[in-house]
């Protein structure tokens, strides 16, 4: 999938409250970011790989701002 549907998902997953498809492209040049193709201008990746990168950078920058936290349910 491209790197804007990916953002999509991100928040419709409810993986984390925000993603652009320009921080998709920035986490793609960091290691373990699973392989990305160029298919004509388009960058795609694999999402099954993709989202688990993706959950685990979500809980990591959760734990350092909680603005970047996803809506939470109820912890009472």
């Amino acid at each position: 999938m491209t790197f804007r549907e990916a953002a999509r998902r991100v928040v419709e997953e409810g993986i984390a409250p925000s993603m652009s498809h320009q921080r998709v492209s920035q986490l793609s040049k960091k290691d373990g970011f699973p392989p990305v193709q160029q298919i004509g201008r388009a960058k795609v990746v694999d999402w099954n790989l993709l989202r688990p990168y993706l959950v685990s950078h979500a809980a990591a920058a959760a734990e350092r701002d909680s603005r970047r936290r996803a809506s939470e349910e109820d912890e009472t």
